[in-house]
């Protein structure tokens, strides 16, 4: 980390389609070895997947997945005295989703099943009913967060 001033935040463009920056942010996780294009067609047809499979818009079904999977509280590691404490600590926005991002990408690239494509489409249908891997991860962080409630008066 650079000690002179803070890093400059890079402006995401709006992607072509649905001109939407919650889709180009997700196509630009989603993108491996700078292959743009690849990770825009897989994400496109997981969208015509769903519309497909349950007759609702794809991109509003994508917007509520993220948004059930942004998680709100988190642990972080506070050294105190030797003993290092799990203190819980409020998810900034801009880290909310991130983390709900890169959690639907890697649930849904751990599913089995044919395509990525296919993968993608079955994880953000299954977290915009608030199941699947990704919302389980979420429950299991604001759990651990709960559970470690006692040291939250750590916080800094």
């Amino acid at each position: 980390m650079s000690r002179r001033k803070a890093a400059e935040k890079r402006v995401v463009l709006p992607d072509p389609k649905y001109k939407s920056l919650l889709v180009a942010k997700f196509i630009n996780s989603l993108m491996e070895r700078g292959k743009k294009s690849i990770a825009e067609k897989v994400f496109y047809d997981s969208l015509a997947i769903i519309e497909e499979k349950i007759k609702k818009d794809g991109v509003e079904v994508f917007e509520k997945a993220v948004e059930n999977v942004k998680p709100i509280l988190e642990v972080r590691s506070r050294r105190v005295g030797g003993a290092t404490y799990q203190v819980p600590v409020e998810v900034r926005p801009n880290r909310k989703q991130a983390l709900a991002l890169r959690w639907l990408i890697g649930y849904s690239k751990a599913r089995p099943g044919k395509s990525m494509a296919e993968k993608l489409a079955a994880e953000l249908m299954a977290a915009a009913n608030k199941e699947g891997g990704s919302i389980k991860k979420r429950e299991d962080t604001h759990k651990m967060a709960e559970a470690n409630k006692a040291f939250a008066h750590f916080r800094w």
